[in-house]
């Protein structure tokens, strides 16, 4: 098969490896390859995104398995379910020796279609793969951002609670909640880019990314007090003159801000 050429050595004798094995299952109707791989941008510290298309008729039977079939492709060092991200079907594994992150979706054939990218199929036994990729196209959820406005200057305020308590920790992980659900996605989607969090913003937004600088501090109350502050006029900086403003909340969490 030909591979990308930013594929490396070890994720080439990976996938070669999964092939041979999941062609060798009849209850496997396909498998496909998203992320870096379809893009094209792997490289030495990427991981591989599989997708395992299962037989309906056989998918509860393959699902109690799944941890096994995974183990007869390597060195297997370490595996669990993705049920922290809210999806069940994943399996996020390491193998050895030197540390391979691979990510299996086990789903349906017949349920691929609904998905957030494009993969490449590898390998397909009877057509059902690209049937089923052929009733979808994979686009990533654009942020709404009425539903940001809505929300931002009440968790604003609560951050500012945080600093007056001296809950110092509890407001750096609320900073980076705001730039990972709020300041990334909207500074790359306002760009063009899929709104990701803060996925790879160093490279394709690098002087918005000396912005975020701002917003990043040592768990004191003064350094604490500007990032909030920097974070706010970041945020209004980008907001939509089309959203319906929270005018009040605005007002009540800036104040909290001042007071700090």
């Amino acid at each position: 098969m030909e591979f990308p050429s930013s594929a490396l050595p070890q994720h080439r004798s990976f996938i070669s490896q999964a092939i041979l094995k999941f062609k060798s299952d009849k209850r496997i109707v396909g498998l496909a390859c998203s992320g870096s791989y379809s893009d094209n941008t792997l490289d030495e510290y990427s991981d591989l995104d599989f997708v395992v298309a299962v037989d309906p008729l056989h998918y509860e039977e393959v699902f109690t398995k799944r941890f096994e079939m995974i183990a007869e492709l390597g060195d297997l060092v370490s595996a669990f379910s993705g049920d922290h991200v809210g999806e069940p079907r994943l399996v996020i594994a390491l193998y050895g020796p030197d540390g391979l992150h691979i990510d299996f979706k086990f789903a349906k054939a017949n349920d691929i279609s609904d998905r957030v990218d494009e993969p490449t199929i590898l390998w397909e036994r009877t057509g059902q793969l690209s049937e089923a990729l052929a009733k979808g196209h994979g686009v990533y959820p654009r942020l709404d951002e009425q539903w940001v406005e809505d929300r931002f200057w009440t968790w604003m305020h609560y951050c500012a609670g945080k600093i007056c308590r001296g809950e110092y920790f509890e407001a750096l992980d609320f900073l980076s909640f705001i730039r990972v659900q709020v300041l990334g996605p909207l500074a790359l989607q306002q760009a063009g880019y899929e709104p990701r969090g803060v996925r790879k913003i160093e490279f394709v937004l690098p002087k918005f990314a000396m912005q975020l600088l701002s917003t990043v501090c040592q768990p004191k109350k003064g350094q604490l007090k500007l990032a909030a502050e920097n974070a706010a006029s970041i945020y209004l900086d980008m907001r939509s003159s089309e959203v319906s403003t929270q005018d009040r909340a605005k007002q009540i969490a800036l104040s909290a801000l001042q007071k700090i």
